[in-house]
């Protein structure tokens, strides 16, 4: 579990990161997209790791 904690934090610094570099180059309209689609791939990351999860306790509950 540690393992998905880290990378679920080590993806919202790269948000954070991506979000300050993106406010330089994009204009307001551009930069509210790409926030909704980046918004979009973190909640879809946030599921696969959840389903992820899901599975290995369903494998280790059947040994």
């Amino acid at each position: 579990m540690p393992t998905c904690l880290s990378s679920v934090s080590h993806r919202e610094s790269q948000t954070s990161l991506v979000t300050k570099l993106t406010k330089a180059y994009y204009q307001d309209d551009q930069q509210a997209k790409f926030m909704h689609l980046q918004a979009e791939v973190d909640s879809l990351l946030q599921q696969l790791e959840n389903l992820k999860h899901q599975r290995l306790a369903a494998s280790n509950q059947k040994e």
